[in-house]
């Protein structure tokens, strides 16, 4: 009943809930899990977006501090195989990098490029 939008009229929202149909975005969900599991495991979050072009803006969804490097973290619920904007930060700044985390639905797994792919469940052991 917490989505019972209307008093009178049709209750879309509510509907396509009932029904299984409700459109979601799962980039916001998963980003929201792994910022309160990151948290949990009592680390500072910080995000990050630098210029592409005049229009657009790359972004890194969690930056976390280790000693003297950082650890850029990306967060996908589905197209994990391209990662433009954390291949560009990975490029620009390679020399501050300790680790490169892509967080993802499958199994954990180091990439050719040294990118770790990790499970969400595994998060809060980074």
């Amino acid at each position: 009943m917490a989505f019972w939008d209307k008093d009178f009229a049709e209750n879309i929202i509510y509907q396509k809930l009932l029904a299984d149909k409700l459109e979601v975005n799962l980039g916001y969900i998963y980003e929201n899990l792994v910022a309160q599991m990151l948290t949990a495991s009592g680390n500072k979050l910080f995000y990050y977006t630098f210029e592409k072009d005049e229009k657009h803006s790359y972004e890194i969804d969690f930056l976390l501090s280790r000693g003297n490097k950082i650890c850029p973290i990306e967060v996908k619920s589905s197209g994990y195989k391209t990662h433009a904007s954390l291949d560009a930060f990975r490029a620009r700044y390679s020399g501050r990098i300790k680790n490169s985390y892509l967080l993802y639905t499958k199994d954990l797994m180091v990439g050719d490029n040294e990118l770790i792919y990790i499970p969400f469940y595994m998060t809060g052991m980074i």
